[in-house]
């Protein structure tokens, strides 16, 4: 076991000043909750607590009042002018369109400051901001309507059709107001800016809910995670603090969107935190563009998915990234091959971390001057302070040093799911699972194997597909590819490999022989993957992440 057990408990509970108990009324029953602890020295435990005044209300006490905060190319916004915005739009929320504190709020819209700035509003107001992907469906809108139960809707409004045509369908949804229109009268920035400039923070307590995150859907159909105000505050007291470092001076940009709860922290409520500040692009990044965005703004810290990183990497040896000295990868697992090519493109070591939308972000770090290889591969770092972690076998019980199991965590936050039968299946006896395969050594360095059911046995072996696929990727003709386990009458399972080839590469028989005598060449031969086929594309999340289940179960 790693990290420390002693709880320390909050202030006396403050009541709850959401009226609308539609969330707190389909949280888990208690004995299914998870086990937090507060055990680090200096931690904000007050009973009321609004994230929103504690973050933005509260940063000219702190010196940043005047320091720029949200970035674009037309627009840079300061700590105080933000606030500004946010109040006016929070007055305009309460007072003419009828939000009460606990009213669910579907905010739909890419990484921009409207969209920021909308989720600010919406969370000091007391409402529970329910951010949905821009590539979203209307059925996939509905299915978030249909378990959130919103009555309102902020929308950029460049993403309005499928979310019209999901109310439609979801009456529930009685309004939808638009942003990034600011010569519509209707526009919600152009509805605010009549607006007093001044609004009181609903008085939340720390207990109370901030926000409902869907989960990504890697596995099939979304959840959704409830955090509370203290939950993304004590998000903050740990990695941001201990492993991410970042100060005023800083400048965050990276792709995750603002709905995923990876995105939400790094690229809004962490910089925040830090009195530093983010720059949101006018669409979407390319590789290409991303390098040059740091280039232009000077970013000093880009988050971004290994895939990233690694079509980005011969842009960044070519154009330089001068200004850059964080680089945080998440949302799936690194690849050896992908880690360094990155360093030798830029020089910089790439701060690998695992966390969950249920727990609201990363709880296994390490920064990029504690890389940990060894015979077990490149750790993702050890225990970030705030979480404890252990790896178990079926029964719960820690495995030794060394041996593979299941990854368990406790600590400053946990999963709490809104009406969701598999609550169970994620929390166990207090202990969050969150579904990977671990390896912990007798340093507290932790390995991670693979997703628990993406975990390979075949004739008595046990397979992890991430080390097949970073084998398979040092090969030049693979761009991306993917390892699952398929029945095998023999072996059980046998691996499989689905790749994606670089340009100008052919996926004939000589190629599969060639891939798989390099497999053979890099890791125990019996890894080798026995069958390839080759795709022009994987199945991926908006967020990046690789959707093995779709690979396991194609639909017809």
């Amino acid at each position: 076991m790693t990290g420390t057990t002693a709880p320390h408990a909050p202030d006396a509970p403050t009541p709850s000043a959401q009226v609308d108990r539609f969330v707190h009324d389909r949280l888990p029953p208690a004995e299914q909750w998870p086990r937090l602890h507060y055990d680090l020295p200096g931690l904000p435990l007050q009973g009321q607590l609004n994230l929103v005044e504690e973050l933005l209300d509260k940063a000219p006490q702190r010196g940043w009042g005047h320091r720029p905060l949200l970035r674009s190319a037309q627009l840079t916004l300061s700590y105080t002018e933000v606030r500004e915005r946010v109040d006016r739009m929070a007055n305009w929320l309460c007072r003419e369109a009828g939000l009460q504190s606990g009213h669910r709020v579907l905010l739909r819209g890419g990484n921009s400051i409207g969209m920021a700035l909308a989720w600010l509003a919406v969370v000091k107001a007391g409402g529970i901001a329910v951010a949905s992907m821009p590539l979203l469906r209307a059925r996939e809108l509905g299915d978030i309507i249909d378990k959130a139960q919103p009555a309102l809707a902020l929308c950029d409004v460049r993403l309005r059709d499928e979310l019209a045509q999901a109310q439609a369908e979801h009456p529930v949804l009685r309004r939808i107001v638009c942003f990034g229109s600011p010569d519509d009268p209707a526009d919600l920035g152009v509805l605010a800016a009549s607006q007093p400039a001044h609004f009181t923070p609903c008085p939340t307590a720390a207990t109370d809910v901030a926000l409902l995150a869907f989960t990504s859907g890697t596995t099939g159909r979304p959840k959704a995670a409830v955090h509370t105000h203290r939950d993304v505050l004590m998000a903050c007291e740990a990695w941001p603090r201990h492993v991410l470092r970042a100060t005023p001076d800083d400048i965050v940009l990276g792709s995750p969107p603002l709905a995923f709860t990876f995105g939400l922290g790094g690229l809004l409520v962490f910089p925040m935190w830090a009195g530093a500040s983010v720059y949101f692009p006018d669409a979407g990044y390319t590789p290409e563009s991303m390098v040059r965005t740091i280039q232009a703004v000077g970013a000093t810290i880009c988050y971004t998915a290994p895939t990233f990183y690694r079509q980005m990497a011969p842009v960044a040896q070519a154009l330089g990234v001068p200004t850059l000295r964080t680089c945080v990868s998440a949302g799936e697992a690194l690849p050896e091959a992908t880690r360094q090519m990155w360093r030798s493109a830029t020089g910089l070591e790439l701060t690998d971390g695992i966390g969950a939308t249920e727990m609201f972000h990363i709880f296994i770090s390490s920064p990029a001057d504690d890389v940990r290889r060894s015979a077990h591969g490149t750790a993702i770092g050890r225990v970030v302070p705030g979480y404890v972690a252990r790896v178990v076998d079926d029964a719960g019980h820690e495995r030794p040093r060394g041996q593979v199991g299941k990854l368990t965590v406790t600590g400053l936050t946990g999963c709490r799911y809104l009406d969701e039968p598999r609550q169970q299946q994620y929390v166990k006896a207090g202990w969050n699972y969150p579904g990977d395969a671990f390896v912990e050594d007798d340093d507290g360095y932790f390995y991670y194997q693979a997703r628990d059911d993406d975990m390979i046995i075949t004739a008595g072996y046990n397979v992890g597909g991430p080390e097949v696929e970073d084998a398979l990727m040092r090969h030049p003709a693979v761009a991306e590819c993917a390892v699952i386990g398929v029945p095998d009458a023999e072996r059980g399972m046998v691996v499989k490999a689905f790749c994606v080839l670089r340009p100008g590469q052919v996926g004939d028989e000589a190629l599969v022989r060639a891939l798989q005598e390099h497999v053979k060449a890099s890791i125990a031969p019996y890894k080798y993957p026995r069958q390839i086929e080759f795709r022009s594309s994987l199945p991926r999340t908006e967020t990046g992440k690789l959707q093995r289940f779709k690979l396991r179960n194609p639909t017809p």
